[in-house]
């Protein structure tokens, strides 16, 4: 069969739910940004990639394609009984993609096809899918839905209910699941950050499932969540939505923030993120917040930092926001969750804002 022969896929006209996906990019590559679902059966490990790369560069084409063949051919065998292997499990064909769209898919997308397996190749590759999120984000921008926003001091358990509404069916945008950061100077221990590439792909699936939803449901989030930029629209809705604020008991909060971050499985983790917490704290706060750390004192450094850092940056920052305010007292409800939940279906039945929106889309 002629390598121009095989069938080749749009972007914008596949559902991933429809294909075995396979990025047959290296593993950095993969891991820094890939569709949904993809599997990675990377036809280079990184070093072979550098390798061929570095003789395209510094000899020509026609050597670095030599040393691919010669790389690639003796995983050939291995290659295909992957794929044979996943279209056992589930009778769907195979949608192979690497950077562009050119040699790497091409060239494996050919031969799975002369070996009978049912392939097509996509076509741009991953550039053209991070092309399509782009514009698919515009356009949800566009609509501009209302968003009702969660927000409280650190430790009132935010995620964890936001969590547990998406679970129930609410419209909600996980920002910080989505980025693999907590959104603090500590929000990636224990965590490893996603790029900005996956963020917002995993952002525009999320929207892509609430495409109906009459409003979104987020968490109050600063405009980076670690090294992310949260889109400006998002941040918008933010400070025009209307605003739940979760209010919790100090030594909850500190109990339920050791509990999540886990201080001492993470002691070097969090050591690095105080540094630069400490040079903003009064020199009396300091010398305690050091001496407790070295002590594995973790309870009392998490404290010292709410009440000294945390929570006055809070307040500061929500002074900004002139949104209606519906204030929940953590510590005096049976259920906590129960009480987001209706005090969210108050919210939209009583605006208009939210029962119009149809009509702006």
């Amino acid at each position: 069969m002629d390598i121009q022969s095989i069938k080749v896929a749009k972007v914008e006209n596949i559902s991933t739910h429809d294909f075995h996906i396979i990025d047959v990019r290296s593993p950095k590559e993969y891991e820094e940004f890939h569709l949904p679902e993809a599997v990675n059966v990377p036809i280079f490990s990184n070093e072979e990639r550098a390798r061929v790369g570095t003789m395209y560069k510094q000899i020509g084409q026609d050597d670095a394609k030599q040393l691919g063949i010669e790389l690639v051919s003796p995983k050939l065998s291995g290659f295909y009984q992957k794929l044979r292997e996943l279209q056992e499990q589930e009778q769907k064909p195979v949608l192979i993609y690497c950077a562009r769209g050119g040699m790497r898919s091409k060239s494996i997308a050919s031969v799975m096809t002369m070996m009978g397996l049912d392939c097509k190749q996509l076509e741009g590759g991953i550039r053209a899918y991070r092309q399509h999120v782009v514009v698919e984000l515009e356009r949800f921008k566009q609509q501009d839905k209302p968003f009702i926003v969660l927000e409280g001091h650190t430790g009132t358990r935010k995620t964890e209910f936001l969590e547990r509404l998406q679970l129930e069916g609410y419209p909600v945008i996980d920002l910080e699941g989505m980025a693999g950061h907590r959104g603090s100077l500590f929000g990636h221990v224990g965590l490893k950050q996603r790029s900005q590439k996956e963020f917002e792909s995993l952002l525009y699936q999320r929207l892509e499932e609430l495409k109906d939803a009459e409003y979104y449901i987020i968490e109050s989030e600063s405009k980076k969540i670690g090294n992310l930029f949260v889109p400006k629209w998002i941040l918008k809705g933010k400070e025009e939505g209307t605003r739940i604020r979760m209010h919790d008991a100090l030594t909850s909060r500190v109990d339920f923030i050791c509990q999540i971050y886990k201080p001492e499985e993470h002691a070097e983790e969090l050591r690095g993120g105080l540094q630069r917490v400490l040079k903003q704290l009064p020199d009396d706060v300091r010398a305690d917040v050091i001496e407790n750390f070295e002590k594995d004192d973790y309870w009392k450094v998490i404290k010292d930092l709410l009440v000294h850092y945390y929570d006055p940056r809070y307040d500061h920052a929500a002074q900004r926001y002139h949104s209606e305010v519906i204030d929940i007292q953590m510590d005096q409800e049976d259920d906590v969750l129960l009480v987001i939940k209706k005090t969210i279906d108050d919210i939209v039945s009583k605006q208009a804002v939210f029962s119009n929106v149809k009509e702006r889309q």
